[in-house]
């Protein structure tokens, strides 16, 4: 595959009245490189990609490819296929012609139509319906239609938008699995929103992580899971959100809330004294108490959800509300009295303007939480 370097250059999408949907987005691809687009809804990623696409136009910017403005470029003269979250396929047509149909109307010789198509029916699982109806197959199957027929183009920039928001929880996972082997095995840039920090872990490659039209962190996913520059970015990268806790340092020492009172230890040791804001994750909150460091809060019961294979108990300390992620499912009575506990080495700690100045080592969190 050719050189294909994609630029977005200081674009914007205003619509009536004066509103802004993305704000001078800057943001360059190369081939092979894996993007996830982080945001939750609303925040600006399907226009983004309709942008990238071309199939909507920036109020402002330019977009280059190989250094050439492309900005007002029809969609069919670029190299690009895109997926929906809807499974928009031809019902008429069967899975077979569903996919062949970009090829088709590219003037693909015929030989060359069929081998694609049953490569890529393969690759999809399609194979043995390839006869078949739309109508007649599953959701999770149409939207491997869907897929296929991105995919079969072959195309230099392939745009994924929450592809799977559509299915169940176990096809979800059997697609995000499948989907990582396929990008990994091809040279496109391939862009995948999503509003789930779990997806985008798992695509790999590199996190944009875009709030209110506007870019807020790019980097290494996984680095940016752990290091999240400021408090927004830890909300949006944290399913359930992110907890924060108010705290005051001096003397060594910080106090959170009323009456938390922890060490500063590892990554806290060189705070200075003044307020701070102090953040951990809903999966580093405990019912029981893992070792002598750990700080206990006590707090009362507001709502126990059940998420498939987990409970998220919903709990206020004072007048802050955090979320616990509990393994399992159980009941908890709303109102009732509860302890959990927090090891001070899992805190991200950020200063009064939201900025992070301090993020928890995943070794030191790995080596005290052992300590069960």
């Amino acid at each position: 595959m050719a050189q294909y370097v994609y630029t977005m250059s200081q674009v914007g999408k205003v619509v009536p009245p004066k509103r802004e949907i993305l704000r001078d987005i800057s943001l360059s691809f190369f081939p092979g490189a894996k993007i996830g687009v982080l945001g939750l809804n609303g925040s600006g990623k399907s226009t983004l990609l309709r942008i990238m696409a071309g199939i909507d136009r920036p109020s402002h910017g330019k977009i280059l490819i190989d250094g050439k403005d492309t900005t007002g470029a029809w969609v069919r003269k670029r190299s690009v296929a895109m997926v929906y979250q809807q499974f928009i396929n031809y019902p008429s047509l069967t899975v077979y012609k569903n996919i062949a149909s970009p090829l088709k109307v590219s003037g693909v010789p015929k030989a060359e139509i069929d081998r694609r198509v049953r490569e890529t029916a393969e690759i999809l699982h399609l194979e043995d319906l390839l006869d078949r109806l739309p109508a007649e197959l599953s959701g999770g199957q149409q939207q491997r239609i869907a897929i296929a027929r991105a995919l079969v183009k072959d195309a230099q920039l392939l745009l994924l938008d929450e592809p799977l928001v559509n299915l169940d929880y176990k096809l979800r996972e059997e697609l995000r699995i499948e989907l990582q082997e396929i990008f990994e095995r091809r040279e496109a840039i391939v862009v995948y929103t999503t509003t789930e920090p779990t997806e985008a872990l798992m695509l790999g490659g590199n996190v944009v992580v875009i709030d209110e039209g506007r870019v807020l962190q790019i980097g290494p996913t996984p680095d940016v899971y752990h290091n999240p520059k400021n408090t927004r970015v830890a909300e949006v990268f944290s399913d359930p959100p992110i907890n924060y806790l108010e705290g005051i340092v001096q003397d060594g020492t910080a106090t959170l809330g009323r009456d938390i009172v922890i060490p500063l230890n590892w990554h806290m040791a060189g705070l200075s004294p003044g307020k701070y804001t102090f953040g951990v994750r809903s999966n580093h909150l405990f019912l029981k108490s893992r070792n002598d460091e750990d700080a206990e809060i006590r707090a009362s019961v507001e709502l126990a959800e059940i998420n498939g294979s987990e409970t998220f108990i919903h709990i206020k300390h004072d007048s802050t509300k955090m979320v616990v992620l509990e393994e399992g499912i159980h009941s908890r009575r709303i109102g009732s009295d509860i302890s959990i506990y927090v090891n001070p080495c899992c805190f991200f700690v950020y200063d009064e303007a939201g900025a992070l100045v301090a993020s928890p080592s995943r070794v030191t969190i790995e080596s005290r939480l052992k300590k069960a």
